[in-house]
């Protein structure tokens, strides 16, 4: 006997609907290792930022890189908190540092992350 993987959708009512796909859907988990996100609270306008920037790309391999724009909408919270200290910078979620990358703690810290993976 065959299985099927089923998948839903909504109807305009919101009444589940099945649609029978009639073949197997297997997803594997990763086994690639994840990168730590690195996250610089920025603005438009911020000179420091950019030099920041410039000394992370030879690090670039060794993180996922986002940028939070304190000044837009929604990002009140952060544009209270680091107004006056740009370029601010957190590792997975954690603050790591400000004003300028430091890049001794950042190696040691990503390390740290690497040998956290490593161990898993």
């Amino acid at each position: 006997m065959g299985s099927k993987v089923w998948k839903f959708s909504v109807s305009i009512a919101g009444k589940l609907q099945p649609k029978a796909l009639g073949r197997a859907e297997l997803r594997l988990p990763s086994t690639k290792p994840s990168l730590p996100i690195l996250t610089l609270y920025t603005k438009q306008v911020c000179p420091l930022c950019d030099d920041a920037k410039a000394v992370l790309e030879s690090f670039k391999h060794r993180f996922h890189f986002e940028q939070v724009d304190i000044t837009e909408k929604g990002n009140e919270a952060w544009f209270s908190k680091y107004k006056y200290e740009i370029p601010v910078f957190h590792l997975n979620g954690t603050f790591l540092m400000k004003h300028r990358v430091n890049e001794e703690l950042l190696e040691k810290e990503l390390r740290k992350c690497e040998d956290n993976q490593d161990a898993t």
